[in-house]
Formats: C-alpha cells, structure tokens, sequence
C-alpha cells in the first residue's frame, strides 16, 4: 500500500473522528439541558400542576394550566397565519424567484432572520397594540407569525429546490401546467424537508417570550379569548423565574419542562405523520 493511501486513510479516519465528536457534544448539550430540568422541575409535576391556575402569592401549589392553553392558541393560530406564507413563499422563491422580486423578497427574509424578536415586538405593539387600545393574544399571534415566515420561506426554497429538475420535466410533459407541477408533484416530493421546516419554524416561536410581553401581556386568569391579554408558558416562566419567591422558581423548571415536551411531542407526531403517509403510498 503506497504512503499516499494510507496518508489518506489517515486523514479519513481523524475526520469522520472530529465530526462524530462533534456530533456527540451537540447531543450532549440537549441531554445535559433535559437532564438539568428534569432534577429542577420533575418533583413539581402532579396532576394539579396542569389542571390548576397560578395561586396567590404566599400560597403553595397552584399550576399553569391557564399558560398551557394560552400556549397553544398563540402558538396555533401563529402557525396558521405563518405556515401557509412562508411555505408559499418558499415554493414561490424555488420555482419562480429568479427575477427581482425573487431578490428582494430574499433579502427581506434575511434581514428578518436576524432581526431580534423584542423589535418584532415592538413593530405588533406599535401597529396592532396600540391602535385596538389593550393587550391581546391576536396580536401575539401576529408578532411570531411575523418570526416563522422568513425562516421558513428560506428552509422552504432550499428543500424545494433539492428536488430533481427531471421530475418537473415529466410533469410538464405530461400536460401539467406549471403551478399544478409546483404544489403537487414539487411540494409533495420536498413534503419531509418542508415538514421539518415547519416544526423548526414552531419550536422557535414556541419558546419567544420578548414579543409576547408586548403583545400578549400574559394573565393569570383562565382565558380563551383572542382579543384579551392571555397566558403563554413562555411568559409564565420568565414572570417566575425572575420572582422572588422558591416556590416561583420551582414551578418556573416544571413550566420549563413541560414547553420542552410539548415541542418533543410535536416533533414526534410530525414523524410519525410523515411515516404513515409515505408507508401508505408505497
């Protein structure tokens, strides 16, 4: 064996070495996170921990059922304002985004990447809270809604544009026009990429709490209401993280560990949906 293979072999080996280390710590982080929470905040969970409301201050018990609910009507009705413009975004940068609109409609999706969230909210108080003269978790649901579509306009195009060009070809062939080729040939066969997308887009705004407490507020009552000040998990943590009570902060780790369930089980049910529905189409 020449010393020029076996320098090559060599280096094969340190590489994929490094980058299985690195690999690892990235693991290691999320473990080391659930981990932590879990020693923090898993004595705290019981039964009334998600059926009860906050308590008064000085009493012990209570839940956060009220921030729980919250959670997921911001968070839910965020995804239905965000997901179809950014996912529409996305196949219409991939598929028709070669012009200057393309561009510009690119460029303003970086820049709301790196945007931080707290100017976001500061743009659904300014535009949405201050004009309808009170807090509301409608207006809440717009500041994140407003976080998703950049991120997933661009996860979207780069998914939608892994797809093999000859399947496009076939497609317009066969007589489809092109916009019909684009959702459903197109957008079907990125559907995995487009779908982690999404639950990516969801997990980001899931946890936001700066354009919430402009917007949403928080409330310690139990509410269901859109056009009044609600309860989000996110908020409920920060208010007890930063009190100064022990018995805040201990439900501050339960309310952490719950949110960080609650985007597992979203994930997981994302991939469990997306098997079932490849298995059934082979």
């Amino acid at each position: 064996m020449s010393a020029r293979r076996v320098r090559r072999r060599l280096v094969s080996a340190l590489m994929t070495g490094v980058v299985g280390a690195l690999s690892l710590l990235a693991v290691l982080a999320l473990v080391l996170i659930l981990g932590h929470l879990a020693v923090k905040g898993a004595t705290s969970l019981d039964w009334s921990f998600f059926t009860r409301n906050p308590v008064p201050v000085g009493e012990s018990g209570g839940g956060v059922a009220n921030a729980i609910v919250g959670t997921a009507i911001i968070v839910g009705l965020a995804s239905l304002i965000g997901l179809p413009v950014g996912i529409g975004a996305g196949l219409y940068l991939a598929e028709f985004g070669s012009g200057r609109l393309g561009w510009i409609v690119r460029f303003v999706a970086d820049v709301l990447n790196g945007t931080p969230s707290i100017v976001v909210g500061i743009f659904a108080w300014t535009w949405l809270v201050k004009p309808m003269g009170h807090f509301s978790a409608l207006a809440g649901s717009v500041a994140l809604a407003v976080l998703m579509v950049p991120m997933l306009a661009r996860t979207t195009e780069e998914m939608v544009r892994l797809v093999p060009h000859s399947l496009r070809e076939a497609a317009l062939a066969l007589g489809y026009p092109r916009w019909r080729t684009s959702l459903r040939i197109v957008a079907r066969t990125a559907l995995a990429g487009i779908v982690t997308g999404c639950l990516v887009g969801v997990a980001r705004i899931a946890g936001e709490t700066a354009p919430l407490l402009f917007t949403a507020l928080g409330n310690l009552n139990f509410t269901t209401d859109l056009m009044q000040p609600m309860q989000a998990l996110s908020l409920q943590i920060y208010q007890y993280a930063t009190g100064p009570f022990e018995e805040w902060h201990r439900l501050a780790w339960a309310a952490a560990i719950v949110l960080m369930g609650l985007v597992l089980l979203l994930g997981v049910a994302a991939r469990w949906a997306i098997r079932q529905r490849h298995g059934a189409a082979r």
